[in-house]
């Protein structure tokens, strides 16, 4: 399902409105001079026909003239006339049929859809709803995760203040309680009490009081919304937050992650349980040349291949897969265990080379912060170069960053700011369509380079991939990850957009297969990677799916994961529903 952007809030639509009423007043103004004008005309026609008609019957034969009545008891003699009378019956036509028709629709017709839609807009949620997220405000990242929860069967609550954008909400079939968002009621009708989480995805003021105000209904439901500028973190925290989530910087850390360097050392990207999750590029180390079969005996840890990537995409884990420079390896294991793999595989005596960071606004500056604590030399490439800090004094000692002042479309700046010599490039900017534009110039130019762009919606992820994008992430997927694993819900890591690693129940009729099952992936496009224990923790010691309960990790889109569950886990429910009944 694509991601609408945020809607317009009530106090958005007041101007919109002031347009509406300006321009229906200019509707009948046009016509009432119209009918002024037409009806001087006739009175002076007239007098030349030697009739001579009053004001009102001036009027009176306009008005009929343009609905085209035409009652024929006033009419014209001369040629002037009847001509002057077909001018005033085409232009009546236009006004009639176009113009009202659609002053009727917006200022009747509209009006009377959207207040039946309020009057069916719940204010409330049932009494027996519990353990639910209550998302307040509609935006990428609210609805991303009303999504993903509508596909794992988690109950999920959008709070919204506009009663015309509930109801667009209802007919997506979101669930929806309407109200104003610094009201107390509010949240007592939405059963915040019961909830499981509050997130808010406003402004840094208005999540401020939102906070405030759940605080006032319950005092221990834990709290999650987001900041937009650093100094709001302390202040969302003072008003009652639990989880303050910096998505600006998060998405550059994120970002400033995916860069997989030159040196083969891994890059975690997550956990489950004491696993952790990396992921590492084979690019100049011994495995290049190798297959997969070759690789994974020649590992000397415990370190688990999950996947395989090249230019964002999965490949299949067959042992014959040959491993070129462009294989991106996903693998878990403990800390031990990646530290032995970057033991075994790094190129110590090569130093990382630079990264180039295409836009300095707040995502760009984090990903620079991350890249210069990892030691990675990085450029930024502004075109306001004042927007970017002049230092890191806390990362004194550490590698330096640059700025190149220019616009990162034009191949001198680039040049300048050493693409020839560059590792990758991390695109920032937030519009997608200049972001389309920068990935594919940059593949262009060095087709080898690595490239990880950033989307703000998720109907441009695709785009940008065909591109030449090695990685994808947005904000929308990764608020919606972090407010999904705050949660307590079942744990997430996200690999690149569009791929996830996911938790699901083990289901019985998937016992004693072999995790590497190409049925699963056939049916539903998901790969199991790996069985997991009650706490999340991968086992590395089974090619089979054993009959003890427990969890699959499995890999794959939204898509997937929906076919998973429906071929599944919900004939499971169904199977559990009956037992129950009889």
């Amino acid at each position: 399902m694509e991601l609408p952007g945020p809607m317009p809030r009530r106090a958005d639509r007041v101007p919109m409105a002031r347009r509406k009423s300006r321009a229906g007043i200019l509707i009948v103004a046009i016509g009432a001079v119209m009918v002024i004008v037409y009806a001087a005309v006739f009175k002076t026609l007239m007098g030349v026909d030697a009739q001579d008609h009053s004001w009102i019957g001036a009027i009176y034969w306009t008005i009929t003239t343009m609905s085209t009545l035409g009652y024929g008891d006033i009419t014209f003699t001369s040629d002037a006339g009847r001509l002057f009378s077909l001018l005033v019956l085409l232009s009546g036509v236009v006004y009639m049929l176009v113009l009202l028709p659609f002053f009727v629709i917006q200022y009747v017709v509209t009006p009377w859809l959207d207040r039946r839609r309020t009057a069916r807009t719940p204010r409330k949620v049932p009494a027996q709803m519990r353990d639910h997220v209550l998302l307040v405000g509609s935006d990428a990242v609210t609805q991303a995760f009303a999504a993903r929860a509508e596909r794992s069967q988690v109950p999920a609550v959008l709070v919204v203040e506009d009663p015309v954008e509930a109801g667009l909400l209802h007919d997506q079939g979101r669930q929806v309680v309407v109200g104003p968002l610094d009201s107390a009621q509010t949240y007592r009708s939405a059963g915040a009490d019961r909830a499981r989480m509050v997130a808010s995805m406003l402004s840094d003021t208005a999540n401020t009081n939102v906070a405030f105000t759940v605080r006032q209904v319950c005092g221990d439901v834990p709290v999650a919304v987001t900041a937009s500028k650093p100094v709001s973190v302390d202040v969302l925290s003072l008003a009652g937050s639990d989880h303050v989530l910096e998505l600006g910087a998060v998405l550059g850390r994120e970002m400033a992650g995916r860069v997989l360097g030159t040196t083969g050392r891994v890059h975690r990207i997550g956990s489950f349980g004491d696993t952790l999750i990396a992921e590492a590029a084979v690019r100049g180390t011994s495995l290049v040349g190798k297959s997969l079969g070759e690789a994974t005996m020649g590992l000397r840890s415990c370190v688990r291949i999950l996947a395989i990537m090249r230019k964002g995409r999965l490949r299949p884990l067959k042992p014959e897969l040959p491993i070129t420079e462009q294989t991106v390896l996903i693998l878990a294991g403990e800390a031990a265990e990646l530290a032995a793999y970057d033991e075994q595989f790094q190129v110590l005596e090569q130093s990382e080379d630079p990264v180039i960071i295409l836009g300095g606004g707040r995502v760009g500056r984090s990903a620079s912060r991350e890249l210069t604590a990892q030691g990675v030399p990085n450029t930024i490439v502004e075109l306001l170069s004042d927007r970017v800090e002049n230092s890191y004094s806390a990362l004194e000692g550490t590698a330096s960053y640059t700025v190149v002042a220019g616009d990162a479309a034009d191949q001198r700046i680039l040049r300048r700011a050493g693409l020839e010599n560059a590792s990758a490039v991390l695109v920032t900017p937030r519009d997608d369509d200049l972001n389309v534009y920068l990935t594919l110039f940059c593949r262009r130019l060095r087709p080898e380079l690595q490239v990880v762009s950033r989307a703000t919606y998720e109907r441009n992820v695709a785009t940008l991939y065909r591109a030449g994008a090695d990685g994808v992430l947005s904000y929308a997927t990764i608020g919606a990850t972090d407010l999904w694993n705050h949660a307590g819900l079942s744990h997430r890591v996200l690999v690149a957009e569009g791929n996830e690693l996911f938790l699901v129940p083990r289901p019985n009729s998937l016992v004693r297969r072999s995790v590497r099952d190409t049925e699963v992936h056939r049916r539903t496009g998901c790969h199991i990677v790996a069985v997991a224990g009650d706490d999340g923790t991968l086992s590395y010691d089974t090619e089979s799916i054993p009959s003890a309960p427990g969890k699959l990790l499995l890999l794959g889109d939204r898509h997937a994961e929906r076919r998973f569950r429906e071929t599944y886990l919900r004939r499971r429910r169904r199977g559990r529903r009956v037992t129950t009944s009889r």
